[in-house]
């Protein structure tokens, strides 16, 4: 048997949501045997699997890698930001008399 990491197992929560989906009977029955040679049942192995990828896709969402020189641009922008023009200071007055803060 293979080595299966149940990445579920430690989240404290009632599993009372529920998800269906319809499948092409091969690939059910490839999922089935890939949860059976890990000792584990359907519903384990396709909640821990669709996590540990839903994570991943979440974390590439929202991570922004650039590259040396594109970072230098930015970092050099933020040190020295170039002096505001009349257009964004009228969208800044126009932003203040249309939107409500509550900072």
């Amino acid at each position: 048997m293979l080595n299966f990491n149940d990445i579920t197992a430690n989240i404290d929560e009632p599993g009372k949501a529920r998800m269906e989906q319809r499948m092409k009977p091969h690939i059910k029955a490839q999922i089935q045997q890939a949860a059976a040679l890990l000792g584990v049942d359907d519903t384990t192995f396709i909640t821990s699997v669709a996590l540990e990828r839903a994570r991943a896709t979440i974390a590439d969402h929202e991570r922004t890698v650039l590259c040396a020189e594109d970072r230098e641009s930015i970092l050099a922008a933020l040190d020295s930001p170039p002096t505001p023009t009349d257009d964004l200071r009228e969208v800044m007055a126009l932003h203040s008399t249309h939107v409500e803060s509550s900072v």
